[in-house]
């Protein structure tokens, strides 16, 4: 039963691709798993670096909804399944159940989808020059260390597997720090391959990479990555070097960035952390965490833009109780972010704390600006800025996943409230038990 989980998504993942229905790729049903692997055509091969963007937008909700309410940005109040309420805020966490394991194996399809994309162009039938394979690799290698990431930020402290190209010979589990050494050298190889791409990619992608769709601009993606993990890593030499390279704009759009894209036509796919909500008691009771809108400043527009009260009146549900809805999402079809632009004006602001305050500062208040508070009044020594950092991250990147992580790589873990006797903070999700051999 050993790695039988792990060995059984890479096969599920190779069939998917396989399957793929994409527009402008000749005949995708004709290829087979050892016609990609093996003397893949130039048709093949761009039908695989399709297909893995595609395949990254599955299942996100799994991921989103999970670390969001361990970091307490919201509820499932639903009442649709009590392992919301009643598991994910009091655990343990079963390791053999769909909270731990669903958006675990959404991860490892996409690892999975770019280590096939690889294999097959440095197995390729199609006479690729060194430029076009390099951006296959720059492109591929960037997607593979992003999940990666998303992986190793929920396992945490139980560690991930970073090396499974051979399903029969998976890699050693390895510790959190480890994971993030590895998918930084990831990240620096991506680069030096989307550093010798030439000046366009041999695919298509999505608008949703509009202004990341060519090996240039997509390295500037891969390097705000490198300014997240920096972080991650407390190097904040590290993360400004990366930021300087990247999409990072102090006068830019906050919104800027590479994007999920989902449509409700045809093949694709629906935003499915879209939530309709609450009308006379109709909709998704998903419900913010009382303390979010208790805390904010006044006149804080993210409160108004990211939330809605309840219509019918307070929600209760399982000795919890809220006011307002999550309504970061407008629609079924609104984009969902890997990173954005806010982001990365937040990890600039913490990465200057220590070295220079007025920089800090000076991003901080275009975030505060943006969201009509006003400039940042309060004192500038390194803890009263970083306060205000995470206080800014955790308005600015509501349920985009960060709250979690926030609070547990900056030692602040006590600060998740805990709401009913019983409830506990959960750092990490288990190792699914088709992985422990147990």
């Amino acid at each position: 039963m050993k790695k039988r989980f792990i060995k059984s998504i890479l096969l599920c993942t190779t069939l998917l691709l396989m399957c793929c229905e994409l527009d402008e790729v000749t005949n995708p049903n004709a290829a087979t798993i050892d016609s990609v692997q093996n003397g893949a055509t130039q048709a093949d091969i761009q039908l695989l670096a399709v297909g893995l963007e595609s395949v990254m937008r599955n299942d996100l909700e799994y991921h989103y909804d999970t670390v969001s309410i361990l970091g307490r940005d919201y509820y499932d109040l639903t009442s649709v399944d009590p392992r919301y309420t009643g598991e994910l805020l009091k655990g343990p966490l079963d390791n053999n159940g769909f909270l731990t394991t669903r958006a675990y194996a959404a991860w490892y399809k996409i690892i999975k989808a770019a280590n096939v994309l690889i294999e097959a162009v440095e197995n390729s039938a199609a006479g690729f020059d060194d430029e076009v394979k390099n951006s296959y690799y720059g492109y591929a290698k960037t997607i593979k260390a992003y999940a990666l990431l998303m992986v190793a930020n929920r396992q945490y402290t139980n560690g991930i597997r970073l090396e499974v190209s051979d399903p029969n010979n998976l890699g050693p589990i390895v510790d959190y720090a480890d994971a993030l050494a590895g998918i930084k050298t990831m990240l620096e190889e991506a680069a030096t391959n989307l550093s010798t791409a030439g000046d366009s990619f041999d695919f298509s992608l999505s608008s949703g990479y509009d202004g990341f769709n060519t090996p240039e601009t997509f390295m500037q993606f891969n390097k705000a990555l490198q300014a997240r993990l920096a972080l991650y890593q407390n190097d904040k030499t590290a993360a400004l070097t990366a930021l300087s390279d990247s999409f990072f704009d102090m006068d830019g759009d906050l919104w800027n960035g590479p994007a999920h894209v989902f449509g409700a036509t045809g093949n694709d796919i629906l935003n499915n952390q879209f939530h309709i909500l609450v009308n006379s008691g109709i909709g998704d009771a998903f419900m913010v965490h009382p303390s979010w809108v208790n805390d904010a400043e006044s006149g804080d527009t993210r409160v108004s833009s990211k939330s809605q009260l309840f219509e019918p009146g307070t929600r209760t549900f399982d000795g919890l109780t809220s006011d307002y809805q999550v309504a970061l999402y407008k629609s079924n079809v609104d984009p969902v972010y890997l990173i954005r632009n806010e982001e990365l004006l937040l990890i600039y602001a913490e990465a200057q704390i220590g070295t220079d305050a007025n920089a800090a500062v000076e991003a901080i208040n275009v975030i505060r600006n943006a969201a009509g508070i006003g400039n940042y009044t309060g004192a500038t020594d390194d803890a009263s800025l970083l306060d205000e950092v995470l206080k800014q991250r955790r308005y600015s990147l509501f349920a985009e996943g960060h709250r979690w992580v926030d609070l547990r790589r900056l030692n602040r873990f006590n600060e998740i409230p805990l709401d009913r006797p019983g409830d506990d903070r959960i750092d990490a999700f288990p190792t699914p038990f088709t992985e422990t051999g147990f």
